[in-house]
């Protein structure tokens, strides 16, 4: 029976990748990777020879068509990213769609996604949170952050290295000096860190302390 699985794959230690999700990469007629390189070397890591196609976000519309006719003729696929769980930040929301569209199965696998355990160890209130990704380089930042200022819940960023200072000050701007966050970084990885504090302080560290890897970033929502 045809169907796209969605599977997460580990963030950092090889590990953290279920059972369930090994079988099912090994059983699928062809598997989606983001990066074929990136994805062969944990593919070879946990012994499976599936074929595996390249699907990103700069070939994804053309190749979504050839995806979904081969899923209506009763094969199976995996859809994988470099890192955690597809669509979340990385490509799949097209593909999945298409999928269901065609009335093909689609089944999504639990596992991997990096802002969950950030979120849980950054220590803020977790009941109620926004998931905002990664927001805009350029055009529509400001807005974005004007229209965050009166958010109340817990949010949830994901950063570059490269740009967590000029992001720190702008929160710090937006939000206040005071506001409270998290930089977790490195997650499931061996340079694993959480740095906790207000957003000046925050600044004061990663001026003094480059950062490195990949950040999730969590900041407390506005007080009533």
């Amino acid at each position: 029976m045809s169907k796209l699985y969605v599977i997460p794959t580990p963030i950092g230690n090889l590990e953290d990748i279920t059972f369930r999700a090994v079988r099912i990469l090994k059983e699928v007629d062809f598997i989606l990777a983001e990066d074929t390189r990136t994805s062969g070397k944990l593919l070879k890591h946990l012994e499976i020879t599936t074929k595996m196609y390249a699907h990103h976000k700069f070939n994804e519309h053309a190749s979504v068509e050839k995806v979904i006719s081969r899923l209506a003729n009763g094969e199976t696929a995996a859809l994988i990213s470099d890192a955690g769980t597809p669509a979340i930040s990385d490509p799949g929301y097209l593909v999945v769609r298409n999928c269901i569209e065609a009335g093909i199965s689609v089944e999504c696998l639990p596992g991997p996604t990096a802002f969950v355990p950030a979120l849980v160890t950054a220590g803020l209130p977790n009941d109620k949170f926004c998931f905002e990704g990664f927001l805009p380089v350029k055009k529509g930042r400001k807005t974005r952050l004007e229209f965050l200022q009166n958010e109340k819940r817990t949010m949830v960023f994901y950063e570059s290295p490269h740009r967590l200072l000029k992001t720190l000050g702008q929160f710090s701007e937006f939000f206040g000096d005071a506001r409270q966050a998290a930089v977790c970084r490195e997650i499931s990885k061996i340079h694993e860190e959480t740095v906790r504090g207000s957003l000046q302080e925050l600044v004061a560290h990663f001026s003094d302390h480059p950062p490195k890897g990949e950040i999730v970033l969590i900041v407390n929502g506005q007080k009533d």
